[in-house]
C-alpha cells in the first residue's frame, strides 16, 4: 500500500546559502572540490521509465508530472581531503554524470545512473567509499576560440556498457539565481546524494553556495550516456543551463533506514500533491 503525502520545500536560511532546504551538517566535512564550466542538460521523462532503475525505497521526484534526467559534463580541480592539501595528479580531471532526482522523507537529493571520470584513483575511491557507479573514461575538456567549452568523453571501463559524449557548449545570458518553486530550483538546488549497496540506502550530504546559473547554448554531436544506463530520452531539445564555478564540500555517507513509502509530485509552486 502506497501512502500519498504532500511536501513543501522549506528553505533554512544561512549565511552561506539561503537556498538550502535544511542546515548543513555540523560535523567536519571530508572532502572539498571546485567544479568548473558545468553544462546542465535536462529532459522530462516518464516516472515509469525510471522506476525499474532506482531502488524502491527511494521516491522519484517529479516537476509538474514529469521526472527529469540530466546529463552534466564539467571538470573539477582543488580536490582534497579535510586537513590535507591537493595531491598532484589526482586533484583535477573532467567528470560527466547522468542523474535524476529522488528523496527519502524530507530530504530531496540526486540519484546518479552513471559517473564517468578521467582519473582511475577517483573512480576506485568513489566506488568503494561512496557506492557510486563511477566508470573510467578517456576525456578532454578545453576552452575554444569563441568561449565555448569543447568536451569529449569515451568510456573505457570494461565492466560497463560503452558510452560516448562529444560536443561544445557555452553560456548565453547573464548569471541568475534560481527562484524557489521554479524548475531551475528543482533541478539544481540539491544538497545531498543517494547511493545503494545491496539492500542498503545511503545519503551523502553536500554543501555549496547558491548556483550561479546562466542560460546556455550547445551543439552535441554524440551522446549515448543515458542510453547506456537504459534510459530513452525524448527527441525534444534539452533544457540547458551553464555554471562557471562552484566550490563544494562533501561529507561521509550515512546509512538510511527506509521510511514508509510515499509518492509525491512537485507542482512548481513550492508544494507537492
Amino acid at each position: 500500500m502506497i501512502e500519498r503525502e504532500c511536501y513543501t520545500f522549506r528553505v533554512q536560511p544561512s549565511e552561506a546559502n539561503p537556498q538550502r532546504q535544511w542546515p548543513a551538517p555540523h560535523r567536519p566535512w571530508i572532502m572539498k572540490q571546485v567544479w568548473h564550466d558545468l553544462l546542465f542538460m535536462h529532459w522530462p521523462v516518464a516516472i515509469e521509465q525510471l522506476r525499474p532503475l532506482i531502488p524502491a525505497e527511494l521516491e522519484i521526484e517529479s516537476y509538474e508530472g514529469s521526472a527529469w534526467v540530466g546529463v552534466v559534463p564539467f571538470h573539477m580541480s582543488g580536490i582534497r581531503a579535510h586537513w590535507l592539501p591537493p595531491v598532484p595528479g589526482t586533484s583535477a580531471f573532467p567528470e560527466l554524470n547522468v542523474r535524476t532526482y529522488v528523496r527519502t522523507g524530507a530530504k530531496a537529493g540526486v540519484w546518479f545512473f552513471s559517473l564517468d571520470a578521467a582519473n582511475s584513483l577517483a573512480v576506485a575511491g568513489a566506488r568503494r567509499f561512496y557506492h557510486l557507479p563511477y566508470f573510467r573514461a578517456r576525456m578532454h575538456a578545453k576552452s575554444g576560440p569563441n568561449g565555448e567549452i569543447q568536451y569529449e568523453s569515451h568510456r573505457t571501463s570494461r565492466d560497463a556498457p560503452s558510452a560516448d559524449f562529444r560536443g561544445w557548449y557555452r553560456p548565453s545570458g547573464d548569471p541568475f539565481r534560481a527562484q524557489q518553486g521554479s524548475l531551475e530550483y528543482f533541478l539544481v538546488e540539491r544538497y545531498c546524494l543517494y547511493a545503494a549497496s545491496g539492500s542498503r540506502i545511503f545519503r551523502g550530504e553536500i554543501d555549496h553556495a547558491p548556483w550561479p546559473l546562466q542560460r546556455a547554448e550547445a551543439e552535441i554531436k554524440l551522446d549515448t550516456l543515458a542510453a547506456a544506463s537504459g534510459i530513452t530520452l525524448p527527441a525534444s531539445k534539452p533544457l540547458l543551463h551553464f555554471a562557471r564555478r562552484q566550490e563544494v564540500r562533501v561529507w561521509t555517507l550515512e546509512a538510511k533506514e527506509p521510511p514508509e513509502r510515499r509518492v509525491g509530485c512537485y507542482k512548481g509552486n513550492g508544494k507537492q500533491s
